[in-house]
């Protein structure tokens, strides 16, 4: 299983590796330090963040404004309050090509939690923590969302994960925080041979990599707990920092000692080694520290990475995908869909007289018509972004959807219904 740590960046110059960090104050001044030393990059970061943005296109006149699936259901509760609204038009807006957006899920779900089997204002029955925290409803994003409500405690998931080398994970987080900025938090993959179930060691485990996001930054570390300081192997970014009470998309892709972050259509952070060789990731865990906010969290995903999309498609004639995102009840796809529809359509361009037709699938939730229904209009959504935005000949494409009819694992938990919530393509 794979931890990700979220850590207090500034105190690794000074810590015990095995132990929790008992100064703060003397560790937020290290952490300054650092960042003056490291000024002059941060400048190059930035100013290529802001050329990328500069020259990302806007073709407005193909956007698809249009909503015509079911109205999300937006569930107000504890959490934010109602004057916090997510970004206008996001959802509507059609999808972009981000050249550096090329992440693509792989055919195979090892994890998914998005907390709707436990009940609102319960804590998660898979999950332990030395704090506090609750299963809410926010009023900005529809579905439960694990608010982890104590500063300075760590919350950890109780399993073990089965991490292959190449993965990804996906999740959503509500940074909450006072003022705009003032937000830390920390997210860890970890090898641990012992299994335990709660540590609030700053580094926990064997070895591990750690997220941080703080003030407006990016910071990682690879980390082994046999080498002199834990070996560390750092990384920072300052592109596109998660954003104080909205729902922030964020992905990680794992492979092997590369790790990369993706947010907001667009790559963050590629540090080429940045996990020790021969870490083997089994347990996740998230943790934050003093008055430096709560997250909520949600849609917690990792699947396999990059599958062979020729061989799955051409070879074997089926390519099961979980790379295509939609909003809930809608048939709009997503930006975050870039890199897998790239990578189809590359395939099919080298294949020009190859016909496929694409099913959409639905889980068991809701009515069985409108599932049917959804499913066919995702689909043909899918067809329509091959044909206008990447160019493939849309006489060889056929749609269809099978709603909840053909699932592939059983509708009885969080996870398979995610399995079971995809778009097929199929060669004919």
């Amino acid at each position: 299983m794979i931890v990700m740590l979220l850590f207090v960046s500034s105190a690794f110059a000074q810590v015990n590796i095995k132990g929790k960090i008992k100064d703060k104050s003397n560790s937020r001044v290290d952490q300054r330090v650092d960042e003056g030393i490291d000024k002059s990059l941060d400048k190059i970061e930035e100013g290529v963040g802001k050329l990328f943005k500069k020259n990302k296109t806007d073709d407005a006149e193909n956007s698809e404004n249009e909503q015509t699936g079911s109205d999300d259901k937006t569930e107000t509760g504890t959490g934010l309050s109602g004057s916090e609204e997510a970004k206008p038009g996001a959802a509507s807006k059609k999808l972009e090509s981000f050249t550096k957006y090329d992440f693509v899920p792989g055919d195979k779900i090892l994890y998914f939690e998005d907390f709707s089997q436990d009940a609102i204002g319960d804590f998660p029955a898979l999950w332990t923590t030395n704090g506090s925290g609750e299963v809410k409803t926010v009023n900005i994003a529809p579905g439960h969302w694990f608010h982890m409500n104590k500063v300075d405690a760590v919350y950890c998931y109780t399993k073990q994960i089965a991490f292959p080398q190449n993965f990804i994970m996906e999740f959503d987080i509500i940074p909450d925080a006072e003022g705009d900025s003032n937000f830390g938090y920390a997210l860890a993959f970890y090898e641990d041979p012992d299994n335990a179930e709660l540590t609030d060691d700053l580094y926990p485990g064997k070895k591990g990599l750690g997220v941080t996001f703080e003030d407006g930054h990016w910071y990682t570390k690879g980390y082994d707990n046999n080498l002199d300081l834990g070996g560390w192997l750092e990384g920072e970014s300052a592109t596109n920092p998660v954003v104080i009470k909205q729902v922030n998309h964020v992905i990680f892709w794992v492979q092997n000692r590369r790790f990369r972050i993706y947010h907001q259509g667009a790559k963050v952070l590629d540090m080429p080694t940045n996990i020790h060789n021969g870490t083997k990731f089994n347990k996740l865990r998230f943790s934050g520290w003093s008055s430096y906010g709560t997250p909520y969290v949600t849609n917690l995903k990792i699947t396999t990475a990059a599958p062979d999309t020729r061989s799955k498609l051409i070879t074997e004639g089926k390519l099961v995908s979980y790379g295509i995102y939609f909003d809930v009840n809608k048939d709009v796809v997503k930006p975050e869909s870039n890199g897998t529809l790239s990578d189809i359509a590359q395939t099919l361009k080298e294949n020009p007289t190859v016909s496929i037709k694409i099913v959409g699938h639905t889980d068991s939730d809701g009515n069985d018509a409108q599932n049917l229904d959804l499913s066919k209009r995702r689909a043909a959504s899918v067809k329509n972004v091959l044909v206008t935005q990447f160019g493939i000949d849309g006489s060889h494409i056929q749609t269809d959807g099978k709603g909840e009819t053909e699932p592939i694992a059983p509708n009885t938990t969080s996870e398979d219904k995610a399995k079971n919530r995809r778009v097929e393509f199929i060669k004919l």
